[in-house]
């Protein structure tokens, strides 16, 4: 079985009645719980998905110099530009 870790949160899954009837039988031929079979399933599928990507992630504009100390003053500065 799949191992868990940390809370479990309870949700609900809708099935179709072939795919229903099909982790039924899985269940009783495997003699584990439906919950089980679909944590693995979930586990597996998330799994093969990796880690997140942060889309934003060097998109903006700049020199590499931290801007921090100064974020007051720039966004007083890019407010005032002209957008045309």
């Amino acid at each position: 079985t799949a191992g868990t870790i940390g809370v479990m949160i309870k949700t609900t899954v809708y099935l179709d009645e072939r795919d229903a009837a099909a982790l039924r039988r899985m269940a009783a031929e495997t003699g584990r719980s439906q919950a089980d079979i679909i944590r693995e399933a979930i586990g597996r599928t998330t799994r093969q998905m990796g880690a997140r990507r942060l889309r934003s992630t060097a998109v903006g504009h700049g020199d590499g110099t931290p801007v921090a100390r100064d974020a007051d003053e720039i966004v007083r500065a890019e407010l005032g530009r002209s957008t045309h």
